[in-house]
């Protein structure tokens, strides 16, 4: 089967109401609809741009815009739906940070189906600043879901980087990762397109990376933001030669992917590493051994 992906490369506004703030995210999902798109992937924090709408203090104050954000989580939910069913597509909806029964906030990833039904993949890793401003608390839960279009798995920016996430998921049988993110540096934006495609290569997976664009001096996570939108393949025998299917310094990046392709890989392929991955684990070499010469 193969599928059309899209991953924005979303560049941050300051709409006035909830109502400015969703014409904007339905302007550029209808964008890549209307170009075949059965799934769309926006950026990471996208719900902090709706904080633009609350008066100076609130909005600058990180604990003040996320709790003033609760009272728009189900016209959030309510957003994502609908477009998902008006363009009859899979939208990864960004994240928004979701108010848990602590009094803390959860960084949640929302998949929307064409058929309205939402799931979510909370962050397990939490950045040193989502550490530090003491308010957001990691996911327990690693998540593949079932789809008419096969599995697809979420990792949050940072979580992306560790290996072992995007492994238990391939192993679950997820075939696309879907990565929201947003970064303020060159270095952080670079991180995470490496760990993308450390992914796609060991796995093997299909990994299409959202990030947010511009900057946003009024709010105190979107002051700046940087990276290129991308979707990346195995290196191997049937895939690209660099791993790279599309990127995107402006709008979105669009490829179409061979959900079957894998199959063919494995009769195929140069290199096996997700068959070979158990070889690394061997109790032997679980621990270097240090040897004085």
């Amino acid at each position: 089967m193969t599928i059309r992906v899209a991953a924005a490369r979303y560049a941050i506004g300051e709409p006035e109401d909830f109502n400015g703030f969703a014409e904007g995210v339905a302007t550029q999902v209808a964008q890549v609809a209307r170009q075949g798109a059965q799934v769309a992937v926006l950026p990471e924090y996208l719900a902090l741009e709706a904080a633009a709408m609350f008066d100076a203090p609130t909005r600058a104050d990180l604990a003040a815009s996320l709790a003033a954000l609760q009272d728009c989580r189900d016209d959030y939910l309510a957003l994502a739906r609908e477009l998902a069913r008006r363009h009859g597509l899979w939208l990864l909806a960004g994240s928004f940070l979701w108010r848990m029964p602590s009094g803390r906030y959860r960084n949640r990833a929302l998949l929307a189906a064409p058929g309205g039904q939402v799931a979510w993949q909370d962050k397990l890793t939490l950045t040193g600043y989502e550490r530090g401003a003491g308010m957001i608390e990691v996911g327990d839960e690693l998540k593949v879901f079932g789809t008419e279009l096969g599995r697809i798995a979420i990792n949050i920016c940072y979580d992306v980087e560790f290996p072992l996430y995007a492994r238990a998921q391939a192993e679950a049988g997820a075939r696309l990762l879907l990565v929201p993110s947003c970064t303020d540096t060159v270095a952080g934006a670079n991180r995470v397109r490496v760990g993308c495609r450390a992914r796609a290569l060991e796995n093997p997976l299909y990994v299409a990376c959202a990030v947010t664009h511009g900057a946003a001096p009024w709010s105190p996570v979107l002051d700046i933001n940087t990276g290129t939108a991308g979707i990346y393949s195995p290196i191997d025998r049937g895939f690209a030669d660099d791993g790279i299917l599309a990127q995107a310094s402006d709008g979105w990046a669009i490829a179409d992917l061979d959900l079957q392709a894998f199959d063919a890989h494995a009769a195929q392929a140069q290199v096996a590493v997700a068959r070979d991955w158990p070889a690394q684990l061997r109790p032997a070499l679980r621990r270097a051994r240090v040897q004085a010469l």
